[in-house]
């Protein structure tokens, strides 16, 4: 039987142990027994007692044969490898959380801007030079802009016909319920049946303020032709020149705000709504590539606070912030804007001998569906279908100097089962790109219809204001259908769109 290692080793230890305990014993009783005798009067010494006492016996255990052998390679002391501590994870909080809107109606904001100028004593009532319709739709994720030109005339509830611009003016000093911004939301909604749920009143401290906030590098713009403006009004009763170049350039704060006021261009007041409108989405660029609003949090309730007597507005702070959150999250393909400009009224002179813009109210309604009512993406069977329920009278117009455009692109319409009644030339052919314009006010699925059919983006269907014609609708063709015609020949058309 082969014996552990283990018990070997306990034996060993064992017979140690007994050999010391017995020999300390002897030596005890030795020193006894001489004790004893030497009280008896007999000498003896302690050799001689230790010679009398037996020497115990005792029988070494034997070691125990084929003991294991130890492998070397076992005797290691084990490595401990530390653990490292599980790092402690700090939740990170979204500043942004709070400002959530969370209403799925569509919230309509009508946004105005009046003159009012350091260096100008205060008037009382000023005109709201800038009026525009900010219409966010929070479930489809799709902002509208509808910029109102400030000579519009129209019905004022409560008081006689006059220029949209000056409601504002006449509710401040009527004491109309609510104030000027009251009656000139109801001015718009009457006019345009657009409702108009909250609003925003600025000056040009707070677009200076916010544009140094949000974009102290600039905002860039885009003039498609130079801007020369001689009398551009200063701070005081003054004027001051001001110039821009044609093309894309960063703009800052007090030359952003020149740019978006002169009206020193063709297109006038028309014009200065379409930068208008250029300068708040190139703002909203900026604000959205600085990393959205969040980054100028900290920063916004001082500057509310430093600007409260620049504004009027029934928005609190924090739904302004939780609408500008759910803007920045907008693509900007859902981005829509529109101008009633001179497509969509009529010049006329008063009896004052004052020019203002009467409403086409067919045309603008037109307008607004493709401002605030986008429709969705049709395939051409689906437009052709919709066009033929209309039964509106077509006409192509040349504008080029070309020879015969209009009459190979009525052929062109004609393989594709477009019916026109009349082609004729413009006045004064200025090779403008193709539009498709309406006449009657009605017809939009036929204009649309044929806007595909000729690949034209949805900006070319526009109201006619010239009088080109007594027609519904009337192509007026640019050199750009050249290409069109020449791609796809005639005698290889086919009917069917």
């Amino acid at each position: 039987m082969r014996i552990p290692g283990w018990l070997f080793l306990l034996g060993t230890v064992g017979l140690v142990v007994a050999t010391i305990v017995c020999s300390f014993g002897a030596f005890s009783l030795a020193r006894g027994v001489a004790g004893d005798l030497a009280q008896s009067g007999v000498v003896v010494s302690f050799e001689q007692v230790a010679q009398s006492i037996p020497t115990p016996t005792i029988t070494p255990t034997p070691e125990p044969t084929g003991l294991p052998t130890l492998d070397p390679a076992l005797n290691v002391t084990p490595t401990i490898t530390p653990i490292p501590p599980t790092p402690t994870v700090t939740p990170t909080l979204d500043p942004m959380a709070v400002y959530t809107w969370d209403d799925p109606r569509r919230v309509n904001i009508l946004l105005v801007g009046i003159d009012q100028r350091e260096g100008v004593a205060d008037e009382g009532y000023y005109l709201t030079d800038t009026i525009i319709v900010v219409s966010i739709d929070p479930v489809r994720k799709a902002v509208s802009l509808l910029s109102i030109p400030r000579d519009l005339w129209v019905a004022i509830p409560g008081f006689q016909y006059g220029r949209v611009n000056t409601a504002y003016q006449l509710g401040e000093s009527g004491a109309y319920p609510g104030g000027g911004l009251a009656l000139l939301a109801r001015t718009i909604t009457d006019t345009l049946g657009v409702n108009i749920d909250n609003y925003l009143l600025i000056n040009f401290n707070v677009f200076t303020a916010v544009v140094d906030l949000v974009a102290p590098s600039g905002v860039e713009v885009c003039p498609q032709t130079p801007i020369d403006d001689p009398d551009y009004p200063d701070a005081g009763f003054g004027t001051i020149p001001v110039y821009f170049e044609a093309g894309c350039q960063r703009l800052q704060a007090e030359r952003l705000l020149q740019y978006a006021r002169t009206r020193a261009s063709e297109g006038s007041d028309f014009d200065r709504a379409r930068r208008q409108q250029e300068v708040i989405l190139g703002l909203r660029q900026e604000v959205v590539s600085a990393g959205g609003i969040v980054n100028f949090l900290t920063q916004i309730p001082a500057l509310w606070t430093e600007l409260s007597s620049s504004y009027t507005t029934n928005l609190s702070l924090d739904e302004i912030i939780s609408l500008a959150n759910l803007a920045q999250q907008i693509d900007t393909e859902d981005i829509h804007t529109g101008q009633i400009d001179n497509l969509y009224v009529n010049l006329s002179t008063l009896p004052t001998g004052e020019q203002v813009l009467v409403p086409r109210y067919g045309a603008i309604r037109t307008l607004l569906q493709q401002v605030f009512e986008p429709q969705e993406e049709l395939t051409l069977e689906e437009l052709r279908s919709r066009a033929n329920g209309e039964g509106v009278s077509i006409v192509v117009f040349n504008n080029t100097t070309t020879q015969g455009l209009a009459g190979q692109t009525r052929d062109w319409l004609t393989t594709r089962a477009i019916t026109v009644v009349n082609v004729g030339n413009t006045s004064a052919p200025d090779n403008a790109p193709t539009t498709i314009r309406m006449y009657g006010g009605d017809g939009i699925w036929t204009a649309r219809y044929l806007a595909a059919l000729l690949g034209l983006p949805s900006e070319r269907v526009q109201p006619g204001a010239d009088g080109l014609t007594v027609e519904d609708i009337a192509v007026v063709i640019g050199a750009d259908i050249v290409p069109l015609l020449g791609d796809i020949p005639l005698s290889t058309a086919t009917a069917t769109p």
